[in-house]
């Protein structure tokens, strides 16, 4: 099996398992190709933790749930040097928490106060945890999937920008269409009376081959070009227009370029393509960009999303040259408008 034919595999079980929710796998995919982390906000009830657990299950890894909580403390994710006796002298070690798992499931992440999330900042980063002085590697294959409610505030701590600019994508997940609702019923009734079956898992080896053929994959010059404006854009937005300059107040970060040429490499990857394509950093600036640009309070006034503002941007950022539509595209386009 290659790694495309693995990955791909991966891509059609997770659809299997969660019904009507392909764009979300997608994302997934992608957050596992470029190797980065993903904070899914979504309504109670969508197959968040469904979503998370089905990708576990399908890949040789260790799944780690923890769910966020108030009392929750930092020793009870990254764990904690603890005593005891060995041939009756006192010894210490380190007795490892449930991030040291390839598949985490932060459930709730914003349930938890600051100086938790804190504690995922450098694992999140850099792949590794501190606990009294001694720094601890986490295994290679490592993807933090976050999941929060949107309406529910009471008792909860809003994440702080730094702990959200270290997730590759914000993804949305919404409510299914009916027959997708109806074959969600259908699927669990039947997994209540027959034993789950699950293919032959998915081995670290080919996603790791996978990322590297991610890696792979060019983009010229001119795109290039075009990504990084599209993120100055948000950072200089009065040189494009008034209406834009009023509309945000912080910029993406250069965190926020290397998380969109990564998840544009994947798409193209994931598409079969070896060469990123305009397309592919259109359909995934969204979710690069929902929870790193802070729009204003004038924009949230007038009824405006983050996404709302990223299409602004897109309409008018200039295309590179060769990237223009010709003028029977444009005739076409204003047909249509």
């Amino acid at each position: 099996m290659t790694a495309r034919e693995g990955i791909l595999q991966l891509q059609r079980q997770m659809n299997e398992a969660v019904i009507g929710q392909e764009h979300v796998v997608e994302r997934f995919i992608i957050g596992l190709l470029a190797d980065g982390n993903l904070l899914v906000e979504g309504l109670p009830g969508l197959a968040k933790t469904r979503m998370v657990r089905s990708m576990a299950d399908n890949i040789e890894a260790k799944f780690s749930r923890i769910q966020f909580t108030p009392d929750l403390s930092p020793a009870d994710i990254l764990g904690e040097e603890r005593v005891f006796e060995e041939d009756g002298k006192r010894v210490a070690a380190f007795h490892k928490g449930p991030i040291f798992g390839n598949i985490i499931l932060a459930d709730e992440i914003n349930r938890a106060p600051a100086k938790v999330q804190s504690a995922m900042l450098e694992a999140m980063e850099e792949k590794q945890v501190t606990v009294a002085g001694r720094t601890v590697k986490l295994p290679e294959l490592f993807i933090v999937l976050a999941t929060q409610n949107p309406i529910e505030q009471q008792g909860t701590y809003p994440l702080s920008e730094a702990q959200k600019d270290r997730f590759l994508m914000h993804v949305e997940i919404g409510y299914v269409d009916m027959e997708s609702e109806f074959k969600m019923l259908k699927l669990l009734q039947e997994e209540r009376y027959l034993p789950k079956h699950i293919e032959k898992r998915l081995p670290q080896a080919l996603i790791f081959e996978a990322q590297k053929e991610v890696a792979k994959v060019t983009i010229d010059d001119a795109l290039g070009h075009y990504l990084v404006e599209l993120v100055f854009a948000t950072r200089y937005p009065v040189r494009y227009s008034k209406q834009l300059g009023v509309m945000i107040d912080v910029g993406v970060s250069p965190r926020g370029s290397i998380a969109l040429q990564k998840c544009a490499q994947a798409y193209a990857w994931l598409k079969g393509r070896d060469q990123v394509q305009i397309d592919d950093i259109q359909e995934m600036i969204h979710d690069v960009f929902r929870h790193r640009l802070i729009i204003s309070e004038h924009a949230e006034l007038n009824e405006r999303t983050v996404d709302d503002v990223v299409d602004i941007i897109l309409e008018q950022v200039p295309l590179p040259k060769g990237y223009e539509p010709d003028e029977r595209e444009k005739m076409i386009n204003r047909a249509r408008a």
